[in-house]
């Protein structure tokens, strides 16, 4: 069975800068995403069924962080060669479905 709940983490730790590409056909750092109380990054990716299974929620309270100036970044280092699913194609079509 598939499990819903995720361990606490570590707060406050500091992110490594990066520039990523995005979705929409920029590239990203960590100062272009920080939000005014903070900055949740996750990484994921569109094959893994724990994800899948809390996606609607993901967005629902990614959402809800943005309204608190708290922005959100969802990272996905799997190898696209190995996990076709998870090709940076893939990932637009997922983000333009979600948004």
């Amino acid at each position: 069975m598939v499990s819903l709940q995720t361990p606490v983490c570590e707060f406050g730790r500091p992110a490594i800068d990066f520039a990523l590409p995005g979705t929409d056909g920029k590239v990203w750092t960590l100062d272009q995403c920080k939000g005014e109380n903070g900055l949740l990054v996750m990484f994921i990716c569109n094959h893994c069924p724990y994800v899948k299974a809390i996606l609607d929620r993901l967005v629902r309270d990614t959402r809800e962080l943005r309204d608190l100036g708290v922005n959100s970044v969802a990272i996905m280092s799997n190898d696209a060669e190995e996990y076709v699913e998870d090709s940076f194609e893939n990932m637009k079509i997922v983000a333009q479905r979600e948004n």
